[in-house]
């Protein structure tokens, strides 16, 4: 090519003439021919692509900017979700709705999509907004055998009343979003008391209802942008406080008899009692949730309260509350045991909590229907006054067995781990005195910590003692020199490998190699402090 274009340049007519044959000759062979097509062909292919995705109205992304609707549904559990779903033709005669809205303010997870203004809610945090929010899921529940149906709830203040969800059904929450609960408990249903209780946990008789309440539900996903779900819990606290309510308050959140439940990226926050409830449920997994309420003066608002429940996760989450962040439950005493329905199969992993009147996770006190197979990995508890702790007493029956707690950073709590078998509150006189529970298989490893004040506080009974309990790689800085920083009465286990202070005389000690250390058969019993109760 070089030795043509240097005689093509060269003067005369001679040369002129030769330079017209190279170029002739280089034009007309098979492999330029070749090029030249494919060339062209490809130029047509992408001026045929460009035109189809301007006339679709999609925008081809830019760089160094992500797609929020992407990310956010891969961290979705369980939910698939088709970037192009099929369309839905919704005849609103029929139906006496509106037609779906074609305003979205998230991705699409169910054929058809509403949105909370559809149906006139005013999201100003002074319209009540409960008649929007009833019709907007008696619209979804006519969906239930085609998908059913997601309801967007845009950025806005929207004012409600307490409210159901139905089957099939995804309440998704935009940035921005919150469902603030009216304060007038006269707007709040009541319920009868759970049956694995008796009674209302504050007051005999009935109770009330949660803001957002579901019983009986199939598949719901309630997510979102990190909206919010506010309860506006000030009022029932003070009132609670003043002795001025004549029943036990609701949970901000509670799903009862369901199954296949998914809850994550929200944000609940000031529930005027137990912020999430999940009461007998199957397929459970929460994630990515944030739970706020008052470190003091918010009583009771436990962040999450697994009862009765089989198959749940709770991850990657954020609790700072005024009792437990997370407390597992299964019934108060006869009434539990009546009933029978165990929590079993939880797994609670990535969690941070704060909680200074009470505990990072707890098992209790009310247990009486069985708690079993739980795993609690990567727990970060702060600033707290205890960090996991297992209540119960006689008189609740049940169990509490193969509990597992692995890699867990105590920082700046009172009691690191305390388990106590004392807790007696009662519902009634009649409760069964003879109904023992049973403690065993309990498991720590990978414990560690700073600025713990007493790091092990296990007290078991002659009547309640604590069977196979081990500790494995314990190391937690002491905040202030302390004899008996391991405390322990009426418990058979033994600890492997090291041990920030010598255990508990009932403990055998094993070093790395397994190689017995020492055993004491019976040791001193140690009173435990005066307990503080905390429902």
């Amino acid at each position: 090519m070089r030795e043509m274009w240097e005689k093509c340049s060269s003067s005369g007519k001679v040369q002129v003439f030769q330079c017209r044959r190279w170029l002739a000759a280089f034009f007309l062979s098979h492999k330029t021919l070749f090029v030249v097509i494919w060339s062209l062909v490809f130029f047509y292919l992408l001026r045929w692509r460009t035109s189809c995705v301007v006339d679709s109205g999609l925008s081809v992304p830019r760089p160094g900017l992500s797609n929020s609707s992407d990310s956010f549904s891969s961290r979705l559990p369980q939910v698939t979700i088709d970037s192009t779903p099929p369309p839905v033709v919704v005849n609103s005669s029929d139906l006496s709705i509106p037609p779906p809205s074609q305003a979205r303010s998230g991705p699409v997870l169910r054929p058809v999509v509403f949105n909370l203004c559809d149906f006139d809610a005013v999201g100003n945090g002074r319209t009540l907004n409960t008649k929007a929010f009833e019709r907007a899921v008696a619209a979804i529940a006519e969906l239930g055998e085609r998908g059913g149906g997601q309801l967007d709830v845009p950025a806005g203040v929207w004012l409600t009343a307490p409210f159901n969800l139905t089957s099939h059904m995804t309440l998704f929450l935009a940035e921005g979003a919150v469902i603030l609960a009216v304060e007038d408990e006269r707007y709040w249903p009541l319920l009868p008391p759970l049956p694995s209780y008796g009674y209302g946990r504050e007051h005999k008789g009935p109770r009330y209802g949660s803001l957002i309440h579901g019983q009986n539900l199939n598949d719901v996903i309630i997510t979102g942008h990190n909206g919010t779900i506010n309860g506006q819990g000030q009022t029932w606290w003070t009132k609670f406080q003043q002795r001025l309510l004549n029943h036990t308050r609701g949970p901000l959140l509670q799903l009862m008899w369901s199954k296949d439940v998914v809850i994550s990226n929200i944000t609940l926050q000031d529930s005027p009692f137990w912020t999430l409830h999940p009461y007998d449920c199957k397929n459970v997994t929460i994630s990515n949730v944030t739970i706020l309420a008052p470190i003091s003066g918010a009583p009771n608002t436990d962040g999450i309260d697994p009862d009765s429940c089989e198959n749940v996760v709770i991850e990657n989450c954020y609790i700072c509350t005024g009792d437990d962040g997370i407390a597992i439950k299964s019934g108060w005493d006869q009434y539990g045991v009546a009933y029978g329905r165990p929590s079993t199969n939880i797994l609670i992993r990535n969690v941070v909590v704060r909680s200074v009147v009470s505990a990072g996770v707890s098992i209790g006190s009310e247990m009486s229907g069985g708690v079993s197979n739980v795993t609690v990995n990567n727990l970060y508890v702060w600033e707290s006054r205890r960090g996991i702790r297992i209540k119960t007493a006689a008189g609740r029956g049940g169990y509490i067995r193969n509990i597992s707690y692995r890699n867990v950073f105590l920082n700046k709590v009172t009691t690191g781990i305390v388990v106590r078998t004392d807790y007696n509150e009662h519902p009634d006189r009649f409760f069964n005195p003879n109904a023992i529970p049973a403690l065993e298989n309990i498991h720590f490893s990978g414990i560690q910590g700073k600025d713990v004040h007493l790091p092990v506080g296990i007290y078991g009974s002659q009547d309640i003692p604590l069977k196979n309990v081990t500790f494995r790689e314990v190391s937690i800085g002491l905040s202030n020199k302390k004899k008996n920083a391991f405390q322990c009465s009426f418990i058979e286990g033994h600890v492997e490998g090291n041990a920030f202070s010598p255990p508990c005389k009932d403990l055998d000690h094993f070093n790395v190699r397994r190689r017995r250390g020492r055993r004491v058969r019976r040791a001193k019993r140690i009173e435990p402090p005066k307990k503080t109760k905390t429902l």
